[in-house]
């Protein structure tokens, strides 16, 4: 037994423990080296809804997640993927300092609507048509 134990010590001094990390030195970006183009995204997300448009692929405000921009059944969202691509999140990321909801902010500049593109020319108009301010409402009568 004591031949043994010499052994193993004899061979892990000329072998030293290796970095298991994904990169030799620690501090590195692992978002330069992965990537997620929108085709890649479609595939992947193609299992959960086939009639899934993807908008837009960018870095997340998580470090390791891509933030997909997706438009589903004319309703447009948002869906994470981590870095590996082997996992996908659905719902609120949340700063845990200032409680803000990063999922909420990035939806109202996504579905953000310019209201100088709304056609307006067979618009009932109440008041004064040069008034400073302008309330679009919508109604649908069916």
């Amino acid at each position: 037994m004591h031949i043994i134990i010499c052994c193993l010590i004899l061979t892990f001094s000329f072998f030293p423990a290796s970095n298991s990390s994904a990169f030799p030195t620690k501090g590195q970006d692992c978002s330069k080296c992965h990537t997620l183009k929108k085709d890649e995204a479609l595939v992947l997300l193609k299992n959960f809804d086939p009639n899934i448009k993807v908008l837009n692929v960018t870095k997340g405000s998580a470090k390791y997640l891509f933030e997909v921009s997706i438009e589903s059944n004319g309703k447009k969202g948002l869906i994470y993927i981590d870095l590996p691509k082997k996992h996908v999140i659905s719902g609120s990321l949340i700063r845990i300092q200032g409680k803000k909801n990063l999922t909420q902010e990035r939806l109202s500049e996504i579905n953000k609507v310019n209201v100088s593109q709304i056609p307006l020319k067979d618009a009932l108009v109440l008041g004064n048509k040069n008034a400073k301010y302008r309330v679009v409402v919508f109604d649908d009568p069916e």
